[in-house]
């Protein structure tokens, strides 16, 4: 990889020679730079791979990739202390939501939400254009969440729903000891007049599959961190499920938590991959366990 005659400003095109991750690469092309600066690129939406925008660090490179960093003016990008942009494109958003914020606004609740904020965001390149949601988080959930840019985009990504999302991922802090290490959650579940999804029968019922795996247990505060996988994505399908196995989410009250141990509810969508709708490429997304999660083990 070439180093030398970097440029103060403009863009830089840099030609990918062997298999990487982008903040390893950047760090070794600007290795005259402090890595505070470097790191800056990212978060201030300066780097694209292959065109696409991006502010993952682990984002995979390989032969032939194009990455290209723009060391003029910081891109605009969003500045809200619940919402991050991990990557935009033409077609698709992918963001990162902190517990607290809705994705979309409800009957009850019109205040500001991921979509709000995010239509305030591409309307700043053409008033016209729109954003449109894919899939939610409920508010007290974190973690990854795709919008689509049009609602072209939108019915092909949803028409193949199942196809197109190839992995999703969430952690959980869940109240007591799982003693079974690995499994697969299988029920219906339909919903209350109060709006509290339940665990039914088939026939008044729809199918939903969660697969849950162990990964640690805190014996000084009893709980068990899980990481599961909708083998199906209904409605509040994982609170509703721990609740059903007699482990509810820490923090849930809804689904019958009585433990407040950090303040929130413990579930984060953590890993996010999908087939993209228009080049065919795969694109994986991840966050780490919250620091709030991990602090309980």
């Amino acid at each position: 990889m070439k180093t030398k005659s970097q440029p103060a400003s403009g863009r830089i095109q840099i030609a990918v020679e062997e298999g990487s991750t982008l903040l390893p690469f950047l760090f070794a092309y600007f290795s005259g730079r402090s890595r505070t600066t470097v790191k800056s690129y990212l978060a201030h939406r300066q780097v694209a791979v292959n065109g696409c925008i991006t502010t993952q660090f682990d984002t995979p490179l390989v032969p032939g990739d194009r990455v290209e960093v723009d060391l003029g003016r910081v891109r605009e990008g969003i500045s809200h202390p619940k919402l991050r942009i991990v990557y935009e494109d033409d077609d698709l958003i992918v963001v990162e939501k902190r517990n607290g914020l809705l994705s979309v606004a409800t009957d009850k609740q019109i205040m500001q939400t991921a979509y709000s904020i995010l239509s305030e965001h591409v309307k700043q390149d053409d008033p016209r254009n729109k954003i449109f949601v894919l899939h939610r988080l409920d508010r007290e959930t974190s973690g990854l969440m795709m919008f689509a840019k049009s609602e072209e985009v939108k019915t092909r990504v949803q028409s193949s729903w199942t196809e197109t999302v190839v992995e999703r991922k969430y952690y959980a802090v869940v109240e007591g000891r799982v003693e079974q290490a690995e499994g697969v959650i299988s029920t219906y579940l339909t919903e209350s007049k109060a709006m509290k999804v339940y665990v039914t029968n088939r026939e008044e019922g729809k199918k939903a599959d969660t697969a849950f795996r162990v990964l640690k247990y805190s014996a000084r505060n009893d709980v068990t961190l899980l990481e599961l996988e909708l083998e199906t994505g209904r409605k509040n399908q994982i609170r509703a499920h721990m609740e059903y196995i007699g482990h509810p989410i820490v923090g849930d009250k809804k689904y019958g938590s009585r433990r407040a141990l950090i303040g929130r509810v413990a579930l984060h969508a953590g890993v996010l991959s999908f087939i993209h709708p228009t080049t065919g490429k795969r694109h994986d997304f991840s966050t780490p366990v919250p620091r709030k999660f991990s602090e309980l083990f």
